[in-house]
């Protein structure tokens, strides 16, 4: 799952309005911002194996740190509780941990069955639907076009940096999305990780656009 984990942050700025789209993104795809670095310290590892699956060429290896639903509620705690500590936001807290363990649950749909359930246990899950373009790229687009008329219906652009900034990181994302799904197997381990990297300047840009729209909703 890619944009699918955008789609939730996306939505859940209508749940939590006073909440950063930033927060949300950084929320929503924690395990993902977290996983390159794990992978670039060699703490996780992932093999690039051709045709593991119809859509991506990665077999996750191992990942409980970023991956296991254990950990995710762990994460959720930690970024919760600190976004508590700075900000005093008691629905906000709730809903950047549900964003944080929502990963697991979109990965699962997509994912052949390699997520753990926690750090050294041997159970596997997922439901495999990468080994189908069509239904992976529907659940995909689904996912992210709820979250984005959600969004777009729950806030309007103040300026043209509400307005293009937000609409320019949208087609980052996107057409990242299709970048990635064409581009084939990255050709090591290391360049996957660095160009994963890439993901957290969506943070940032998120917090930047949403700053400059106003909420059509009470928060």
């Amino acid at each position: 799952m890619f944009i699918g984990h955008f789609g939730v942050a996306l939505a859940a700025k209508k749940v939590a309005p006073r909440t950063s789209l930033g927060t949300l993104v950084l929320a929503a795809q924690f395990a993902d911002l977290l996983w390159p670095i794990l992978l670039l310290a060699g703490v996780e590892h992932v093999e690039i194996v051709s045709g593991i699956t119809k859509v991506s060429q990665f077999d996750f290896t191992d990942y409980p740190i970023s991956h296991s639903l254990l950990m995710l509620f762990v994460w959720s705690l930690v970024v919760g509780g600190i976004y508590y500590g700075v900000r005093r936001y008691r629905r906000g807290v709730w809903v950047i941990a549900a964003a944080v363990i929502s990963h697991w649950i979109l990965d699962f749909i997509v994912h052949r069955p390699d997520l753990p359930l926690r750090p050294g246990g041997e159970a596997r899950f997922g439901l495999g639907l990468w080994n189908s373009w069509p239904a992976s790229i529907a659940v995909e687009v689904l996912f992210f076009g709820a979250g984005l008329w959600i969004y777009s219906s729950s806030t309007r652009a103040r300026d043209n940096i509400g307005r293009y900034g937000f609409w320019f990181l949208m087609a980052f994302i996107f057409l990242g999305w299709i970048g990635s799904l064409l581009a084939g197997p990255p050709p090591n381990v290391r360049s996957l990780a660095w160009g994963a990297l890439l993901m957290w300047i969506t943070v940032p840009w998120a917090w930047w656009a949403d700053k400059h729209r106003d909420l059509t909703l009470k928060a």
